[in-house]
């Protein structure tokens, strides 16, 4: 699908911004995607999400995520405990990422490997994974910013990660 292009030639431009437009232009941006991951309950809970930021903060070590004021997994994570796992995806794990982002909550973790430590659910075979707990969190429109604190980590030297861009699972390649 096509979205016209626009310059912000007029200043009033911003203003009319819809949410269709909106969503169609950021979707340009090349994303890594991520399970947020605990245990609540006795059970895994997890929502997968393309608003990861890294780098917030090296002291102390944070990272972002947005979430969706509808969702209804983020407020079992908030209350699951201290720990969440952050389970970046690695590029041939778009069917596990379907997996856990489908309504079919009873099956989501049906045949996937994970690891708990103490609440926080990390999944086997990523490229990298954090061990987190809520730093703060920021109320911004239709979604809160979640501030995380990185309590460990581990990565896998010149892994491959999952991309969300354009409305697809991509992959990256190096330039010639």
């Amino acid at each position: 699908m096509s979205v016209p292009a626009r310059t912000l030639e007029d200043p009033a431009a911003a203003s009319r911004v819809d949410s269709f437009a909106l969503r169609h232009a950021l979707a340009q941006f090349p994303q890594g995607v991520v399970a947020v991951g605990a245990e609540v309950d006795g059970s895994p809970e997890a929502i997968i999400a393309s608003t990861f930021t890294v780098g917030v903060s090296l002291e102390p070590p944070l990272v972002t995520l947005a979430v969706q004021h509808d969702s209804s997994t983020w407020p079992k994570l908030e209350r699951s405990g201290s720990e969440l796992g952050i389970s970046v995806l690695g590029r041939d794990q778009n069917g596990l990422c379907r997996q856990i982002a489908s309504k079919d909550r009873a099956n989501r973790f049906t045949g996937v490997e994970y690891q708990l430590h103490g609440s926080a659910l990390l999944l086997e075979g990523v490229p990298m994974w954090l061990r987190t707990r809520i730093y703060d969190q920021v109320r911004a429109g239709d979604h809160d910013i979640i501030v995380l604190e990185i309590l460990d980590l581990g990565f896998t030297e010149d892994a491959a990660g999952l991309v969300f861009h354009q409305h697809e699972f991509k992959t990256l390649t190096p330039l010639s």
